[in-house]
């Protein structure tokens, strides 16, 4: 009896691992928040593309020096299924945003962001954040910190190319 327990408890776990990380994934792409502008944007919408999330903010040293490389990014890969979405973190006045966006002129929807948007994807402090989904709408990396032309290159460029069934 205690030898078939054994082995039961473990594949139980095993299957209860993917469930949990589905449940959370399928939360993650059920966020739905308003850009700068007021229009919706959904994470659902953006199935079948490959996606980068990134937290940011005005106040953030790291995230201004990260941005024009994002911007450059989406115009080069979009023809390739990348979309990027900025979400400002806390605090942050819509205004002062809208002002940085129109400066920087970010090629990319803007939206603003609290800590618990942050939370679903991770419970870490740091920014920039970006986390990148891929066509099936599943977290694949979160690259806490600035977001390297190395680590685009090895996480992100591979799902841009990658043959989907």
């Amino acid at each position: 009896m205690k030898s078939a327990l054994k082995k039961t408890i473990p594949t139980a776990l095993l299957l209860l691992i993917p469930v949990s990380v589905g449940a959370q994934s399928s939360q993650q792409m059920a966020l739905r928040l308003k850009d700068i502008c007021g229009r919706p944007i959904s994470l659902a919408d953006y199935k079948g593309r490959v996606l980068l999330v990134n937290f940011w903010a005005t106040w953030c040293i790291p995230c201004r020096t990260e941005i024009p490389d994002l911007i450059k990014m989406q115009s080069e890969y979009r023809d390739q299924g990348l979309r990027i979405i900025g979400i400002t973190y806390p605090p942050e006045k819509i205004s002062e945003v809208r002002r940085f966006v129109r400066k920087l002129k970010m090629n990319y929807p803007v939206a603003m962001g609290t800590k618990a948007t942050k939370a679903l994807f991770t419970p870490s402090e740091t920014l920039p954040m970006t986390v990148v989904i891929d066509r099936e709408g599943s977290v694949r990396e979160v690259i806490e910190g600035i977001m390297y032309s190395d680590e685009f290159d090895r996480m992100v460029r591979p799902l841009l190319f990658q043959r989907t069934p």
